[in-house]
């Protein structure tokens, strides 16, 4: 027969909870908008006892981010198996899951929140770029790009983030357009890029040649040869 009794918690295992909660509550609201008693109250413990095991709410915030951005970089993580343009929109779709569960939480990561010192954010943020950028690298089957290539994949990784945070702001596109969008975008910062560069052109030829014919790059020239002619 169970008696309701409250389990007691580890050390680790409470400063766990403590950061999935406070976690959950900075995804709904802005950071500054939460309060340490409203933390406790979630997590179903006294509001001394969070500081037993945080320091502050800044300490609590930060830990929060932290594990905001470990997770928001693991969105990134694809096999690398089949076409290019279909691993690329399931990375898509999986970073919109993020961005659409955490929206204040995913603001105040990528906009540096006002509770934690910005050269910590910075640092989470730029770990976040990198974890994305080397796995765009990984898909694109190279290790040490050229400067042209290097940069349309940082730019790409760029675009998605400023789309997320302006979509945040009123949800007026939708969401699924948004993702497949962000696709044919890469795909035509690669093409222009290709242009201008050998090494890029390579890659361009290489998955353009692995995509099927009713893929993800073949609907993006399917949608430009639809386009209406000016009057």
């Amino acid at each position: 027969m169970t008696t309701g009794a409250r389990r007691r918690m580890g050390v680790e295992e409470r400063r766990e909870q403590l950061i999935a909660v406070a976690l959950d509550q900075f995804s709904h609201r802005s950071p500054e908008d939460v309060s340490i008693d409203e933390i406790a109250e979630a997590a179903g413990i006294s509001r001394p006892l969070v500081y037993h095991y945080f320091p502050g709410k800044q300490q609590l915030y930060e830990a929060a981010l932290r594990r905001a951005a470990d997770e928001l970089a693991a969105r990134f993580v694809e096999p690398q198996e089949g076409p290019l343009g279909a691993r690329l929109l399931r990375v898509m779709e999986r970073f919109f899951d993020f961005v659409d569960e955490h929206g204040p939480g995913f603001s105040a990561l990528m906009r540096g929140g006002p509770a934690i010192g910005s050269g910590r954010t910075g640092a989470m943020i730029e770990g976040v770029r990198q974890a994305a950028y080397e796995q765009i690298l990984a898909h694109l089957r190279v290790s040490s790009p050229a400067p042209r290539l290097a940069l349309v994949v940082r730019s790409w990784i760029s675009l998605a983030e400023t789309t997320a945070l302006l979509w945040l702001d009123g949800r007026r596109i939708p969401r699924a357009e948004l993702e497949r969008q962000l696709v044919h975008d890469f795909a035509a910062l690669a093409s222009v890029s290709a242009a201008y560069d050998p090494e890029t052109a390579a890659v361009v030829r290489r998955f353009l040649a692995d995509e099927p014919a009713d893929g993800m790059f073949a609907d993006l020239v399917t949608r430009l040869m639809a386009l209406p002619e000016t009057v």
